[in-house]
């Protein structure tokens, strides 16, 4: 019986749901949770009359906290959104008041399962979550830069006419404004991926990546279709203990903060972050990244 707690029901949280009830996600309980009950209400039956044409029957319904207890994922979107001309990193003081109050209510639960987060700025928004809820940090992952790996393989493929699923690679460190591609380490089929582009098409793509949020943001307010499908993704890799690669947020104990690397994910949550070969540049950029969210960690109380 697995279950799903999703905690905040706005854009990014019912555009997961929807896209676990669309594609037949195998869960037998999805819970809804949002400060504003009349609303979830709604959202739980409109979601549960597209059951019938669904791939699965599951059970979906408006909850309580007391519903986190024996979740095997909690799912975290509530917080405020990112406004026009706004960082992911100008978000982190609104939203820190937020998760203390989710949070403090779910410990109460005695919750073992596993938490992903969503919730921007993710990385300090997961490092956040690990310090409170005083969880193991292979089982409180960040959704990380899984969105920003999509988007690079998705421009990738519209450029070179080739399917997303032979194009290898991932974006790393934070997710937001010093990301970077490692290209060094980004194959098409067997082949490196300056047999098709050269530098300066490498980092146009790079700079676009990046900034397609803040394009989506300015034009409809809001990113929400392709953050659901990743969390999708996430959900079925631990769910499933399919042992997938995904460019997730993930704890590095020795600069104590969280960032996005590739890691093996399992029922267990976090199996394994794997150890990637950098260039030097690549490490000066990952070594940006992470001061950069150190130094928000550290104006935290």
């Amino acid at each position: 019986m697995d279950k799903v707690v999703i905690v905040g029901c706005g854009n990014v949280g019912m555009a997961y749901a929807y896209a676990m009830v669309l594609k037949g996600a195998s869960i037998d309980e999805l819970v809804l949770i949002d400060i504003n009950k009349n609303k979830v209400q709604g959202e739980a039956m409109d979601l549960n009359h597209a059951l019938s044409y669904a791939g699965k029957n599951m059970k979906i319904y408006a909850g309580e906290y007391k519903d986190c207890k024996d979740a095997d994922l909690i799912v975290l979107t509530a917080g405020r959104n990112q406004e026009v001309g706004e960082t992911r990193l100008d978000l982190v003081h609104k939203n820190y008041e937020v998760f203390k109050s989710i949070i403090s209510e779910i410990n109460k639960t005695k919750f073992k399962g596993i938490y992903l987060v969503a919730t921007n700025p993710v990385d300090i928004m997961s490092f956040i979550t690990m310090k409170l809820s005083k969880m193991d940090s292979a089982r409180v992952i960040g959704s990380g830069t899984t969105l920003d790996t999509a988007r690079l393989r998705y421009l990738l493929s519209q450029k070179l006419q080739i399917s997303t699923s032979n194009i290898h690679g991932y974006v790393i460190g934070e997710h937001g404004d010093s990301e970077f591609v490692p290209w060094d380490n980004v194959t098409i089929g067997l082949n490196p991926i300056s047999h098709y582009i050269k530098a300066k098409e490498q980092q146009e793509i790079a700079e676009e990546v990046k900034n397609s949020a803040y394009q989506i943001i300015e034009k409809k307010g809001n990113t929400s279709y392709g953050i659901g499908v990743s969390l999708m993704k996430i959900t079925n890799s631990i769910l499933h203990n399919e042992n997938n690669i995904s460019a997730i947020s993930c704890y590095d104990k020795s600069q104590d903060i969280y960032y996005s690397m590739p890691a093996i994910l399992n029922k267990q949550g976090i199996r394994e972050v794997l150890k990637i070969n950098l260039s030097k540049n690549d490490e000066l950029s990952l070594q940006k990244t992470i001061k950069a969210l150190q130094k928000i960690r550290d104006g935290l109380n």
